[in-house]
């Protein structure tokens, strides 16, 4: 059970009070009693000398009769003669005192040989009565008297109750008024107490104090009411500017993470972890990853060896042909921030400019010119129904490729000039991926591929079904068409944040041999060996597709090489759609 603070000060007081009390109490009870002990012992001290003034008038001390000495004293008072060796020679509680042990060793006997008088409570050993006894020694013997050590002498020895009765008043009085005293601090107390509680409460927003008593504790908690308004004032303002921050970072064209002075993560966006699967041999998900990884083995160095003054690093990391800055930035409180950002400069708008028209012109020319060519023959030549038939089949693919190439560049066109033309809905990512590989099963067995599926049946994108389609379609072509045979591709939702699903499409074939190639990969026509998509077919803008309709989808992808071979696509596809 808490006690509360009035309790707790009250009982303070008490305990206080009570000591002192007490220690008055027994002090002055001790004081009483030692004044009336000495003034028994003085009505004693008188008796011992009416007995030896009585024996000063004779010189044999056995010579004075006992009822002279006894007539001399109080009826109760026993009354003892000693010589100096401690013999016994009167007794009035004793027929024959000579028969006595020697009492040269009683206390009251020895304290009277060292200091002139002693005093001691006993119970006697001849009549197994308790005395009170004091001797005294004079000249030729000792004179001891006694009196019974009774009720009626312990009453007279107590001290008087009248100051214990005042002492009671008076402490009942005391508490009373320390019960009102410790109420009123305790009132101030709780109020401020009250108030306190209230805040942490989640309705403690906007709350208004009590109004305080005007003393001390009243001043306190009105100074502390007035620095709580001022650091909920405050308090709203850091939460506004952090949501403004978080905005920034979330939306910002660099990776960005946050680590505390002891190097655990404390916020990061979406786009420093795509930059990381980018730059490290494994996909992944822990930032810290990068405090540990080879690839950014000078940031290690760094950090171990930073000195106090050392706020700021910069450098470079060619990886994946690419070109990253990695930037540290050390707070005073020893954390620190790590962005990436990809500075790789491939001028793809000039280069699309430059190279738009000598593209299409090339690609247009091969199927045209075969077309012309099929025609011309058959126009021409006087061929057999085979031969003609060989040359019209021949024209007729060359359509195909042609028709290919335009629908293509339609579909890019249309992504960015007119992308409100496009219906959203909501796509299950799974049963999408179940329809391509049904629609893919004979290219996908005649090369002995085999496509997994590690995507849950609740991942669901809200966007246009053709354009997600065409994404995984078109990366499930090239890897029909370049990767080979025997090959295992694995597609996977690896990590989800609030905004974006991340997918990794990753194949065992033989990847890009020259890395330089992967930057330019989602060029429009762009070919790693000339003539390869000739040889394989296709319209050499599958790739381009595949980022529009990702960047349609408000996501980002990048190609990269896999440590132990084949080339894996990392790209984000936004959950709520644009």
């Amino acid at each position: 059970m808490t006690i509360r603070y009035k309790q707790r000060l009250f009982l303070y007081f008490v305990v206080i009070f009570t000591v002192f009390a007490g220690g008055v109490f027994f002090f002055e009870q001790s004081r009483e009693r030692h004044y009336k002990t000495v003034a028994l012992e003085e009505r004693l001290d008188a008796c011992a000398a009416i007995v030896d003034a009585a024996l000063q008038r004779h010189n044999d001390v056995e010579a004075e009769p006992a009822a002279s000495l006894l007539a001399l004293l109080p009826a109760t008072v026993r009354l003892t003669i000693l010589d100096l060796q401690g013999r016994v020679l009167f007794d009035n509680a004793v027929t024959e005192p000579a028969r006595m042990e020697n009492h040269a060793r009683r206390p009251e006997i020895v304290a009277a040989r060292e200091t002139g008088k002693g005093r001691d409570i006993r119970i006697s050993a001849s009549n197994n009565r308790e005395y009170l006894y004091y001797a005294k020694q004079y000249s030729r013997y000792y004179i001891r008297v006694a009196l019974p050590y009774d009720i009626q002498l312990r009453r007279s020895l107590k001290a008087d109750r009248l100051f214990l009765y005042y002492l009671a008043a008076l402490f009942a009085v005391v508490l009373f008024i320390m019960n009102i005293v410790a109420g009123r601090f305790g009132k101030s107390i709780k109020q401020l107490r009250d108030f306190t509680l209230s805040i942490e409460r989640p309705a403690g927003s906007g709350l208004r104090p009590p109004p305080f008593p005007p003393d001390e504790l009243g001043e306190i908690g009105a100074k502390i009411a007035e620095n709580y308004r001022t650091l909920e004032e405050s308090r709203k303002v850091i939460v506004l500017e952090r949501e403004k921050l978080l905005q920034h970072v979330h939306s910002s064209e660099e990776g960005i993470c946050f680590f505390s002075a002891t190097h655990a993560v404390e916020f990061y966006n979406g786009l420093f972890i795509q930059y990381l699967n980018t730059i490290t041999d494994t996909a992944g998900v822990d930032p810290a990853g990068i405090l540990t990884d080879p690839a950014f083995a000078p940031v290690n160095a760094f950090l171990q060896r930073r000195e106090p003054q050392d706020t700021y690093f910069e450098t470079q990391i060619d990886r994946q042909g690419k070109i990253f800055t990695v930037r540290i930035n050390v707070f005073d409180d020893a954390g620190f921030e790590i962005s990436i950002n990809d500075v790789t400069t491939p001028e793809k708008t000039r280069r699309l400019k430059q190279e738009m028209t000598g593209n299409i012109t090339h690609e247009l020319r091969t199927p045209v010119t075969g077309i012309r060519g099929c025609l011309e023959t058959i126009l021409e030549h006087p061929l057999s129904p085979e031969k003609r038939d060989y040359f019209i089949r021949r024209a007729y693919h060359q359509v195909l490729a042609l028709s290919e190439l335009i629908r293509d560049m339609s579909l890019i066109t249309k992504m960015e000039g007119a992308p409100q033309s496009f219906r959203l809905e909501a796509v299950g990512v799974r049963a999408l991926l179940d329809d391509l590989k049904n629609d893919l099963e004979i290219p996908l067995r005649e090369k002995q591929i085999d496509l997994t599926c590690s995507v849950a049946d609740g991942v669901v994108v809200k966007g246009n079904r053709n354009l997600l389609y065409a994404v995984f379609r078109n990366l499930t072509d090239n890897v029909i068409r370049y990767a080979g045979t025997h090959v295992t591709v694995n597609v996977q939702m690896y990590r989800e944040d609030k905004d974006f699903y991340y997918f990794s499409y990753a194949d065992n074939g033989p990847g890009i041999p020259d890395e330089q190639h992967l930057n330019r990969l989602f060029e429009r026509f762009y070919r790693i060996s000339e003539g390869r998509t000739r040889d394989t077919g296709g319209s050499g803008l599958g790739l381009s597709i595949v980022k529009n309709a990702v960047a349609f989808h408000k996501g980002t992808i990048v190609a990269k090489n896999k440590a132990g071979g084949g080339l894996e696509f990392l790209f984000t596809l936004q959950k709520k759609g644009n």
